[in-house]
């Protein structure tokens, strides 16, 4: 497994990750309509472009083919980070990939703290930041796009690692 930043080649392949994923992940959570909607605006060509030359964006790919993909913001005044997204093709996931993914953001912006909002009954969502030591902070109601959600807010603490 590689991984690497997100080029322009790899917008197309990401797009489609990113729809097997919440397809799998939020079927009977978030209508199909609204989960199709978010994607549509979310990961149209143009905010992936966009996204690409404002925040560290990573990808990993096996056999050069791109399975999964990880999208940081910038490193805060404050030493911390927000973990936007990361996301598997479905076929990929249990083989840590997306370990690797989190590994690698958090080694390239040496954060103090990594912030994550994950969806309540997002339960493989949450199995996986509970297991690398991230935090529930706090819980609340989110508008989503007209779709009512519970949301958790997370945190790693990677202070006493700096």
């Amino acid at each position: 497994m590689e991984i690497c930043n997100m080029t322009q080649s790899d917008i197309v392949d990401v797009k489609k990750i990113a729809t097997r994923s919440w397809h799998s992940t939020y079927k009977g959570i978030i209508p199909i309509d609204v989960q199709n909607n978010f994607l549509d605006m979310a990961y149209s060509v143009e905010l992936l472009q966009e996204r690409l030359t404002t925040s560290p964006f990573y990808i990993a790919k096996i056999e050069d083919k791109v399975v999964g993909f990880a999208n940081f913001s910038n490193k805060h005044e404050n030493g911390a980070v927000e973990l936007f997204a990361i996301y598997l093709n479905p076929s990929h996931q249990n083989k840590g990939i997306g370990s690797a993914l989190l590994l690698h953001g958090c080694q390239q912006l040496q954060p103090h703290h990594v912030y994550v909002n994950v969806e309540a009954e997002n339960e493989i969502g949450k199995h996986f930041y509970l297991a690398k030591g991230f935090e529930m902070i706090e819980e609340f109601d989110d508008n989503f796009e007209g779709h009512l959600l519970k949301t958790i807010r997370m945190v790693l603490d990677l202070k006493h690692l700096s």
